[in-house]
């Protein structure tokens, strides 16, 4: 799968390797670009997962995606079971602003 932004990837990997959550694909850190994350200061605490990071998202040399994507640094123990795999860090994008394909 891939993460495009202003038509340029910003993360792929293989398919096995995508964990999904509520129709969303997370990306393993290691297959993001490099330098295409910043922090946000958005908050967010999902009832089930936990506390939220916020990225921007910067495609090398093009658009800047405000928030557009999201990662649970240390999502509570519990979702694991839910999910079915340990997902701590991994990325969704959001689809209004990054397009996913795989």
């Amino acid at each position: 799968m891939k993460a495009v932004l202003d038509g340029v990837v910003v993360a792929e990997a293989d398919d096995d390797a995508i964990v999904r959550i509520e129709g969303n694909a997370y990306f393993p850190p290691s297959s993001v670009v490099e330098g295409a994350l910043s922090k946000s200061p958005t908050p967010y605490t999902c009832p089930w997962k936990g506390v939220a990071q916020y990225w921007n998202v910067t495609a090398p040399g093009g658009a800047t995606a405000d928030d557009g994507a999201w990662s649970y640094p240390e999502p509570y123990p519990a979702s694991f079971d839910r999910v079915g795999s340990d997902y701590s860090g991994y990325l969704a994008f959001d689809p209004r602003q990054v397009q996913v394909t795989s």
